[in-house]
């Protein structure tokens, strides 16, 4: 309910007017709590405000690189993959201390998405000695950063020069990661011409393959072969009439029209 009191006097006295509202104490508890929100969002806000403050994409130095480690709760963290640097700070319970990919923070370790090696010699940035398998992972990984996070620079160092500009390194890393994109591709295609074996494994019965139609034989794959520098082979399904060509194996202690076999 409105109450008003008014009070008129002569002369140069002044009309005074006052008027109380009396809000519904619902209403008034709710008003009470949006105050109480809007306070400790402007707290809040002003603690993390450095966290939250976007990074503008620069050139970066490793040495600057190492203190967005995650260790310094006013510093966003990064991590750089080829050259390329990503803040991840929206994933700080995995990326900040005792997160299970704080390894890679306030570094590039493009190896280790590839190798595993999470220790020592293992988180750099030398892609040497990787196939072009590996090399394509690693630039579909970058992909994957460039998709999800903020990218806010490049690396100086093995990938980009002081200016700025792709070395020799990247061009090559590219290059390969491209070549395999394709074999792997055409590899794809050849071998949907031939269905693969079905599969299963226990540790108590161990493994065996088997074909739903023809019989199962280990085939090379050529085109990975040549990719990763190893012999890689599948198990494929092949009609009776095909048993015949070249390079089919039959696994050790199967017989020749068995259907399926112990692995």
């Amino acid at each position: 309910m409105d109450r008003t009191r008014l009070v008129r006097e002569d002369d140069d006295e002044v009309e005074v007017m006052e008027q109380r509202t009396n809000w519904p104490p619902t209403l008034n508890r709710s008003l009470f709590g949006l105050s109480f929100l809007v306070v400790i969002a402007s707290v809040l806000l002003l603690r993390f405000w450095p966290i939250w403050r976007p990074v503008q994409p620069k050139i970066w130095t490793v040495e600057e690189l190492a203190y967005y480690n995650g260790t310094d709760d006013k510093l966003p963290i990064l991590l750089g993959i080829l050259g390329s640097v990503f803040d991840v700070t929206k994933r700080k319970t995995h990326y900040g201390p005792g997160g299970g990919y704080h390894h890679f923070a306030g570094r590039d370790a493009s190896r280790a998405f590839v190798s595993g090696n999470f220790s020592g010699d293992g988180l750099t940035d030398s892609l040497q000695g990787l196939s072009g398998v590996e090399m394509n992972s690693v630039v579909g990984w970058r992909k994957l950063y460039f998709e999800k996070y903020i990218y806010v620079g490049k690396l100086v160092g093995r990938y980009y020069d002081k200016e700025g500009n792709p070395t020799k390194h990247l061009k090559g890393v590219e290059a390969k990661a491209k070549r395999a994109a394709q074999l792997q591709e055409k590899q794809k295609t050849e071998e949907a011409k031939t269905p693969s074996c079905n599969s299963k494994w226990s540790q108590q019965e161990g493994g065996e393959v088997w074909c739903d139609a023809g019989y199962p034989r280990l085939v090379q794959r050529p085109l990975e072969t040549a990719l990763s520098g190893e012999v890689r082979r599948r198990c494929a399904c092949f009609r009776e009439e095909e048993l015949g060509r070249p390079g089919l194996e039959v696994y050790k202690g199967c017989d020749y029209l068995s259907k399926s076999c112990k692995v």
